[in-house]
């Protein structure tokens, strides 16, 4: 019996055991499917994911992990037999964008949130968003 330890209010709770390996987060366990995603030569299998993370991760985590992206919009899947082959839908800077616009898009006053952003920003990021709002003007024009 793992020995017990006196908690505030007369409740009584098992020391944790140090040797377990530390939980990871959600977020960080995403990162890792994308990641092992991003490193197939094509579409990959629940199971090849698995594989290739070491099988550190459940089947069934690893298919949770998968469908949350799905979910999200960050990954695509096709039919492959009857289980499902999975594709990242954007590279590591488009992920951040999407991010980013969701964060935009749950505010109710985007023109303070961009005036705060721009403002915020480092000289030589000011000067590359200038550039690129540029070209975006002028791919527009024609």
């Amino acid at each position: 019996m793992a020995p017990r330890k006196r908690i505030g209010g007369g409740r009584r709770r098992a020391v944790t055991d140090d040797r377990r390996p530390r939980r990871r987060g959600q977020g960080e366990l995403e990162a890792l499917v994308l990641s092992a995603l991003r490193e197939a030569e094509g579409p990959a299998t629940a199971g090849w994911v698995q594989e290739h993370l070491g099988g550190d991760l459940a089947y069934t985590t690893v298919i949770t992990i998968l469908t949350r992206l799905l979910e999200k919009g960050v990954v695509s899947r096709e039919r492959a037999g009857r289980s499902f082959a999975w594709t990242p839908a954007s590279d590591q800077a488009g992920l951040a964008a999407r991010r980013m616009r969701k964060v935009l898009d749950a505010e109710s006053d985007r023109e303070a949130v961009l005036a705060s952003f721009v403002t915020g920003l480092a000289p030589d990021d000011e000067r590359l968003l200038r550039e690129l709002l540029g070209h975006a003007r002028a791919a527009e024009d024609g």
